[in-house]
């Protein structure tokens, strides 16, 4: 995982006050340990177990802000933000220095006034953790003196971090002890193939595979996004009585069918299946608000940092439909069927057993392989729930993406007041259109509206 990176784009509603963001930025993740640390390796030794080290943290060193070519800027500001956002991916940086860095963007675009793009290795968080550092670093736009509101929280709908509960009768019994072997019976199937994918089993080659067998990820990466409603997700939602999440995977197996069987060069006219690495928080529900509260009183070296992270195999049906509907219907079938497995938590506790029993090596054996093997990495992350600001400038759009795993395809599902941000990480080698799947996303979302609709 070492050259595992998040880059987050976040649009401002006004223009860049640099003195202020630079002292907000220092009072703000001088707060966080991890933040002010740098990984060592014991003895001095590369193969040495890593440890986290503080060091003294010089703010300067991690604000960068680039002279563009004002040409550029005047004639497509948002491209010039993408590029500047791609060639990130070619920048190595100072591993001396703690793994984080913002790069100010001041002009502006079609979405904001100016634009921040932080770039942070994934050892120092994961998207709850990184999510936390927002909500306990923002502040509410309607009310400044108070935290942003934190967002609903999702209901747990199966028996996965707690046992159900038994009820009285003969039949509720058999029920209850019938739970329970379907639990057991689907965990062993999914550790299975979890490791058959770690293993030698691979997604057959597509349009959307990589163009060699190595683990080792292609420093060529765009990362693109646009806007969907919330309100019109909710809306789907409701009119088939299925969760956001069925909601959001069944669009993007839409999107990838209408992106792949359009295109010539795909000669396979049957369904696929491609599947994804869906990484699934382990942390209790209501940690976000502990999190920031612990934050607020002082203790931010309680607050669980780093990465907390089950796997998912999440298989994606690239096949075609006369109803919309049928994407989020097989996509609620499948999600209800993962619910009902503690696939996330073995093949978490898998992968810390032999990190700890076989060293560093086995580790990345292990994630360098199952990301090799599968197609696609799918995420999604519950963001603020009313407009915020970040030391007196307004967000507008938040668009967090991430490079560093082999798969040329990175989905990632952002929610924020009343928007879902879809942002895509794409090998634009393999995907040089990468626009018009984007464009497949949009029309994808608005097909499925439409026939919900028409329920």
């Amino acid at each position: 995982m070492e050259d595992l990176y998040i880059v987050v784009t976040i649009g401002l509603g006004s223009a860049l006050n640099l003195p202020v963001l630079s002292a907000g930025i220092a009072t703000q993740l001088a707060r966080y340990p991890r933040f002010q640390s740098i990984q060592v390796a014991d003895g001095g030794s590369e193969g040495g177990n890593r440890r986290w080290a503080r060091v003294k943290v010089n703010v300067d060193d991690h604000i960068i802000v680039p002279a563009l070519d004002p040409v550029a800027v005047e004639a497509d500001a948002d491209q010039v933000v993408e590029d500047y956002a791609a060639s990130l991916v070619t920048l190595p940086m100072d591993a001396s220095r703690p793994l984080w860095e913002f790069h100010f963007l001041d002009f502006p675009t079609s979405e904001a006034t100016s634009t921040v793009v932080l770039r942070v290795h994934h050892s120092l968080g994961d998207g709850v953790s990184l999510m936390t550092l927002v909500f306990a670093s923002a502040r509410s736009v309607a009310d400044p003196t108070r935290l942003p509101a934190m967002p609903k929280q999702p209901e747990r709908t199966a028996a996965i971090y707690m046992p159900r509960p038994r009820s009285a009768g003969a039949m509720a019994f058999l029920g209850w002890v019938w739970s329970y072997f379907v639990l057991a019976w689907n965990t062993m199937v999914d550790v299975a193939f979890f490791a058959a994918t770690v293993l030698f089993l691979r997604d057959p080659k597509t349009s959307f595979s990589c163009s060699d067998d190595d683990t080792v990820f292609s420093p060529r990466r765009r990362f693109v996004h646009l806007s969907l409603s919330l309100d019109d997700v909710k809306f789907i939602k409701n009119a088939i009585n299925c969760t956001v999440n069925d909601v959001l995977v069944g669009a993007t197996s839409a999107a990838l069918s209408r992106y792949y069987f359009r295109k010539p060069g795909n000669t396979i006219t049957e369904k696929i299946c491609l599947r994804s690495v869906l990484p699934v928080n382990l942390r209790a529900t209501t940690s976000l608000q502990k999190y920031v509260n612990l934050i607020e009183s002082g203790k931010s070296g309680d607050v669980g940092w780093g990465n907390q992270l089950g796997y998912i195999i999440l298989p994606f049906h690239v096949e075609t439909h006369d109803d919309p509907l049928v994407y989020v219907r097989k996509a609620k079938k499948t999600l209800d069927r993962k619910k009902r497995s503690l696939e996330m938590v073995f093949t978490c506790k898998i992968s810390e057993l032999f990190l700890k029993l076989f060293g560093m090596k086995a580790g990345a054996f292990i994630f360098g392989h199952m990301f090799a093997n599968t197609s696609m990495v799918f995420s999604n992350v519950i963001g603020p729930a009313e407009p915020i600001e970040l030391c007196g400038h307004p967000i507008t759009f938040i668009a967090p993406g991430a490079y560093g795993v082999p798969q040329s395809l990175v989905v990632h599902y952002t929610s924020y007041c009343d928007t879902i941000k879809v942002t895509l990480s794409i090998d634009d080698e393999i995907f040089p259109d990468y626009s018009q799947l984007l464009d497949d996303f949009a029309e994808s979302f608005r097909h499925i509206k439409d026939a919900a609709s028409g329920l």
